[in-house]
């Protein structure tokens, strides 16, 4: 007779660590503490108002109380091939394509519909934090693939070629990235695709922050910059960040048709459709144009430039200029086993540990993506909350030793 409780595959799972940062924060400062949380990854804005009209509408809509298709309502299928074909200009069809409930829905599907027991999946690091444990659900085996801050956070093929064995089933791109906000130049796009082409190799691309790129950096989509690999390509996506759209569980998954089909068949069991209201509500947001999304960039791109200068002025901290979504990734290392109030505090996780009982200031250190010794901070934020969190953070290390 088994003797555990839990079983080992969902025993192994870790909680989310940004979750867990952002439910501490939200914590003290119930308590009463004047804490400031860098952690969690959610627009700062309301969701527009014409997005948030047409749920209500739908909301009194008798046939949106029933159930409708598992992979999607068919006319927000058809929008989201529409949208893509818009804003990234890839070509896709609306069977090509599954609603999910949020983005982790569809990550989680994606690995579960591809991967097989020891399949392995090329990682770069730093990297989101659902991505392995979404992955060793499903049965896999993630091989990270360590970037750092000298190359602005950016995977190579000769990184990628090193990593690959015969195991190797499917790479995980991102760009613009979580936690680093690096963005790939095309042409270096292009030559990630070709390569994971020649080899046979599955591309899980998320795109979820396509929209929010900064500068010169310009967003390219792996399947447009390589068109061959589009058979092997599977695309995530969502509304939570472009639309400021958390909290209503949209996402999709596009892909080739068998494994939408298949992946569509897992949803049916799972959770059959998402809400029929969160739905209509994506419908109005990939169906309207873009103005309030670049209302939100310029606050974002405001923002990034002052966590950036003020974080690079702590001495022991160097931050990167991120190009896209809205994380800045300090590398801390410097601060390292310097005295701190008493402590002496050798490793990013006991850094964040100091800073939140010191400075009142919650981060998610870089364990949580695979990369001790760094800081992700997110500045989707008021611009004086995030300026007095930093400027907290640089006190209290202006005294390290």
């Amino acid at each position: 007779m088994p003797t555990t409780r839990i079983s080992a595959r969902v025993s192994a799972i870790s909680e989310s660590a940004t979750l867990a940062v952002d439910a501490k924060a939200k914590a003290l400062k119930a308590a009463g503490r004047p804490v400031i949380g860098f952690g969690a990854g959610e627009p700062d804005f309301p969701t527009p108002g014409y997005i948030v009209e047409a749920a209500q509408r739908a909301a009194a809509e008798p046939r949106f109380h029933k159930y409708t298709p598992a992979g999607g309502l068919p006319e927000l299928k058809q929008a989201i091939a529409g949208k893509t074909l818009r804003d990234s200009g890839y070509k896709v069809t609306a069977d090509q394509v599954l609603v999910t409930n949020g983005g982790k829905q569809a990550v989680y599907q994606t690995f579960a519909t591809l991967l097989d027991e020891g399949d392995e999946a090329l990682l770069p690091a730093p990297y989101w934090t659902t991505y392995p444990e979404a992955i060793a659900l499903a049965g896999g085996q993630t091989v990270p693939v360590l970037t750092d801050e000298t190359s602005g956070y950016l995977a190579t093929v000769d990184q990628l070629e090193a990593a690959r064995t015969a195991k190797t089933k499917l790479l995980v791109f991102v760009s613009p990235s979580n936690p680093t906000g690096a963005v790939y130049p095309p042409e270096q796009v292009k030559a990630i695709g070709e390569w994971a082409n020649e080899h046979g190799i599955w591309v899980v691309t998320d795109e979820i922050y396509e929209h929010l790129v900064y500068g010169d950096a310009k967003f390219s989509s792996i399947p447009v910059q390589t068109p061959d690999i589009a058979d092997r390509c599977v695309v995530l996506n969502g509304v939570a960040k472009t639309y400021a759209m958390t909290g209503w569980r949209v996402g999709w998954m596009i892909g080739p048709k068998d494994v939408i089909k298949a992946a569509t068949n897992l949803q049916s069991h799972a959770t059959s459709n998402v809400a029929n209201v969160s739905q209509v509500a994506a419908l109005a947001a990939v169906s309207g144009d873009l103005s309030a999304v670049e209302e939100m960039r310029k606050a974002f791109d405001r923002r990034r430039q002052t966590i950036v200068r003020m974080l690079n002025e702590i001495p022991g901290v160097t931050c990167p200029v991120p190009e896209g979504a809205f994380y800045a990734y300090p590398s801390v290392k410097g601060v390292l086993g310097k005295e701190i109030r008493g402590q002496r505090p050798r490793t990013s996780a006991e850094l964040a540990a100091v800073i939140l009982e010191h400075a009142e200031v919650a981060v998610v250190p870089g364990e949580a993506f695979g990369t001790p010794g760094y800081f992700r901070l997110s500045y989707a934020m008021s611009d004086a909350d995030m300026e007095e969190g930093v400027a907290r953070i640089g006190k209290l290390l202006a005294d390290a030793k």
